[in-house]
């Protein structure tokens, strides 16, 4: 897998995943695309064929109540997968890296995203993940 960090989002991220085996990852500002629109980025991401990272959940998945129904991957068909990394109040380079590195083992044990979202959270204390199929009326 190749991981595309949003700007959100530290670099040491991209670091991280290049150290951990994914060579190919890369963070949005060394690409030089730091300030885009979301639109803007969201056709890179699919043209690159990125997994992209970011903590703008509701930005690229739309609603928890309704991921899909807005938002940047809504009307995308076909997508390498979404990793949203979220949390109550302020997320620190080394809760990034905490909920990252989640993420990075759960892929190690099911690698496939293609048209899902991998949400790690962290809520009172502890990570929480989930992964769900996005569009949702994929079968």
């Amino acid at each position: 897998m190749k991981f595309l960090i949003d700007e959100c989002l530290s670099p040491m991220l991209a670091t991280r995943a290049r150290d951990r085996g994914h060579g190919e990852s890369t963070h949005v500002v060394w690409r030089r695309w730091a300030g885009l629109k979301d639109w803007e980025l969201k056709s890179r991401i699919i043209d690159g064929d990125w997994t992209f990272v970011t903590r703008n959940v509701s930005d690229f998945r739309g609603p928890a109540h309704a991921p899909g129904s807005e938002g940047q991957y809504a009307d995308v068909a076909l997508h390498a997968g979404l990793i949203c990394l979220d949390a109550e109040g302020e997320m620190d380079l080394a809760l990034q890296l905490r909920l990252f590195d989640d993420a990075l083992d759960t892929l190690a044990r099911d690698s496939d995203l293609v048209n899902r979202v991998l949400e790690i959270t962290w809520e009172a204390g502890t990570i929480h993940g989930r992964r769900y199929r996005l569009p949702a009326d994929e079968t």
